[in-house]
């Protein structure tokens, strides 16, 4: 460079591809759900069409849920019912180790990517808060199972028409629904750590190493099941809430 030598002191990065374009999507992708999300729980309407109940409103637990799963709270609760669960899920995805990596690089720029240099001046890791609360993922992977579990008997709900049994467009989608969030759930580290990860030896725990080698499978394809699982709940939302404001009309096959 004209006889000066450049350093990463002087420049952010070297690297002349387009480094920044996968904390670009990052941005766009999560934005955009965030945005979504925070919208259809705020609108505490159209969550419901029977038999068909949105997963951002499952399980609805308020009395004065359009389509109440268990009556646990009270009629004292005002506010929209997908604020009672949303949390779960939300804090599972949030202190997920894939989804750390992609915020972090993609909104705090720390780092924006491999070989650029960081945003930020000072880095404090996960000592600090809010940060310091990304040591309960495994806790908020309990969780998350719980509605996971009611998530697949509104499957089994979604087959139980007014008239009948049936299987509808709609079933088709809270069934890959479930199926993606059961692949994003258990492909998740704190899984892959719970059914064989803390063990010295798999000599005397045959059982659990095949469970474990399973769930390390599933593992490797963690950041898809965990982008394609984000997506699709927002569309199985939008389906049930489309349907609700007659927009649009259910197809049944059979």
């Amino acid at each position: 460079m004209n006889g000066k030598t450049a350093s990463l002191d002087q420049y952010r990065t070297l690297r002349t591809d387009a480094w920044w374009l996968q904390p670009l999507l990052v941005v766009v992708g999560l934005g955009a759900f965030g945005i979504y999300a925070t919208w259809a729980a705020l609108q505490n309407a159209h969550y419901f069409f029977e038999p068909y109940l949105s997963p951002f409103y499952s399980p609805c637990l308020a009395t004065g849920c359009a389509h109440p799963t268990i009556r646990l709270i009270g009629s004292w609760w005002t506010l929209s019912p997908a604020f009672l669960i949303l949390w779960m899920p939300g804090g599972f995805r949030l202190t997920c180790y894939y989804y750390r990596k992609a915020y972090y690089r993609a909104f705090f720029q720390s780092p924006p990517n491999c070989a650029v240099r960081d945003a930020g001046k000072t880095y404090c890791g996960e000592t600090c808060f809010p940060f310091w609360l990304q040591n309960f993922h495994r806790y908020f992977f309990y969780l998350s199972l719980v509605i996971l579990a009611f998530l697949w008997w509104d499957v089994i709900l979604a087959f139980q028409f007014p008239d009948g049994f049936h299987f509808g467009l709609g079933t088709l989608v809270l069934l890959i629904n479930a199926s993606l969030l059961s692949l994003f759930s258990f492909s998740c580290n704190s899984c892959r750590h719970i059914v064989g990860g803390y063990l010295d030896s798999f000599h005397q725990s045959l059982g659990k190493y095949k469970v474990w080698r399973s769930v390390s499978r599933l593992n490797e394809r963690h950041m898809e099941y965990a982008w394609v699982s984000l997506i699709w709940v927002a569309l199985a939302d939008l389906y049930v809430r489309l349907l609700s404001m007659g927009i649009i009309h259910d197809v049944r096959f059979f």
